[in-house]
């Protein structure tokens, strides 16, 4: 599997998307720095990121997206988590849940609920992490018990990205004793509470818990087949994985932007700091490491776009970018001196928000057992 430039089409669109991204959410996520956006303000600036395809781009034409490769989202969403992690977090999220949306739910929820998610004025999440469930989806307590048309869901959901936002949430939900299924909960309709989650970093956004109590859904919110959730919840997993790996590579992008930018300026010794070998090998290593982990989630990414499974490549790249990640702020932190610690540089923030990413959508632990599991057909979950 071999790493391919992108096309003039889709330099195209990341070059217009960047000098957007600049002039106008830049300045938006700074007024949020380490402040919650309102979900009102929110709803200022995702129509405008509609407009250049998130999170509609790779979702078919025949429902209104725009039929784009997976990996042209991909470069979109890279430029927007270089500017934003928070924003591109909550945006990713969205992403998944336009493609959920469009390959899993029934038609008349698809109809209903995937245009507003695509043009940007309806937000959704997916509920799969419980307070003593984490990777551990066979575990999941949230039940669902059948009540003629309806199902009674009871249960609670945590470290759910985007959950104080959202309008809908997609709930993993226990159906039988061992079978799992996927429900569409209308925060409206239905009703669920939610709590927002304080956390070291990442706070502009919402990482929230979800409480489902006594909420009767019908039978027809059910998304994919009775009882094969733990299935889908698994192809999520391969989807999202290599995606967390391009919040870190945003993170390093911003990083080594910065980094660069203060090397050439700071003097130290008579001459700027860029000059001193053991600096200068700092800043070839994290662009190493950078540019490693691109290859790595856009192989992942590419395997994705042809059908081809790829849970050992997407473990290996959410793995290798999501710790690259932590080095390489680290590193910037380092370089900078005793001005990283201090909230006047972004590198402070950065590393702050590096020491997250590894946690979502399985640890680095994880990660490992599975790419063991797939090298040697020996599991080490049981």
């Amino acid at each position: 599997m071999t790493y391919v430039l992108p096309t003039e089409e889709q330099q195209l669109a990341v070059d217009s998307f960047r000098k957007f991204l600049e002039s106008e959410i830049r300045p938006f996520a700074r007024q949020y720095t380490d402040r919650f956006i309102p979900k009102e303000a929110m709803l200022e600036i995702t129509p405008a990121l509609a407009e250049f395809g998130l999170p509609g781009a790779d979702i078919q034409e025949e429902f209104g997206g725009l039929g784009l490769p997976l990996v042209t989202r991909a470069m979109l969403l890279e430029e927007l988590m270089t500017v934003s992690v928070d924003i591109g977090l909550f945006m990713m999220i969205n992403c998944g849940i336009a493609r959920f949306l469009a390959n899993l739910a029934p038609a008349h929820l698809r109809e209903r609920y995937l245009p507003g998610v695509m043009a940007g004025r309806v937000f959704g999440a997916f509920g799969i992490s419980e307070p003593d469930v984490g990777s551990n989806v066979i575990d999941i307590k949230t039940k669902g018990v059948r009540d003629g048309d309806h199902w009674v869901i009871n249960g609670e959901k945590t470290w759910i990205t985007g959950g104080h936002y959202s309008d809908f949430f997609i709930c993993t939900t226990r159906t039988s004793e061992k079978g799992l299924s996927h429900f569409l909960i209308d925060r409206e309709e239905h009703g669920y509470e939610t709590r927002n989650i304080e956390k070291i970093a990442l706070n502009s956004q919402s990482t929230a818990q979800i409480f489902v109590t006594d909420a009767r859904v019908p039978h027809s919110n059910m998304c994919g087949e009775e009882g094969v959730g733990l299935k889908n919840t698994v192809k999520e997993f391969e989807m999202a994985r290599p995606h967390v790996g391009l919040l870190s590579i945003g993170l390093m992008r911003a990083s080594l932007e910065e980094t660069i930018a203060y090397a050439k300026e700071r003097k130290q010794f008579g001459k700027v700091i860029a000059s001193h070998q053991l600096i200068a090998a700092k800043i070839a290593e994290m662009a190493t490491l950078l540019d490693a982990s691109k290859l790595m989630c856009y192989r992942a990414l590419s395997m994705i776009d042809m059908g081809i499974r790829c849970d050992m490549q997407s473990s290996m790249a959410k793995w290798f970018a999501t710790e690259s990640a932590v080095k390489v702020c680290r590193d910037a932190v380092q370089i900078h001196g005793g001005n990283g610690l201090t909230k006047e540089f972004n590198v402070e923030r950065l590393a702050r928000e590096a020491i997250v990413i590894p946690i979502p959508d399985g640890t680095t632990e994880i990660q490992k057992l599975i790419i063991a599991r797939a090298l040697t057909g020996v599991s080490a979950f049981v």
